[in-house]
């Protein structure tokens, strides 16, 4: 999110206008449903997340218990079961 001064954007009638409503304070404009992207789609963490978990599967299919994968990943417990869960649910 960023922030632009409604000086630069709007004309000066729609300013008093809003300035009716609310005056010197923040507003949050949402964007449009048609303009809203998945999350992740503007980085590459959703692959990244995926070869975590597919190693993180691997691993434990290869014998390593859920304990070690969550010190050797840094997750919780439960986020190592929820990967391992999905995985097998997903197979």
């Amino acid at each position: 999110m960023s922030y632009n001064k409604v000086i630069c954007i709007l004309p000066n009638d729609l300013i008093e206008k809003v300035q009716e409503y609310i005056d010197g304070e923040f507003i949050y404009i949402p964007r449009k449903s048609s303009n809203k992207k998945e999350w992740g789609a503007r980085t590459s963490i959703r692959q990244e997340l995926y070869k975590r978990n597919t190693q993180i599967y691997g691993d434990y299919l290869a014998g390593h218990s859920s304990q070690d994968l969550s010190g050797k990943y840094f997750l919780s417990l439960k986020s190592i079961q929820r990967i391992i869960r999905e995985r097998k649910n997903s197979a």
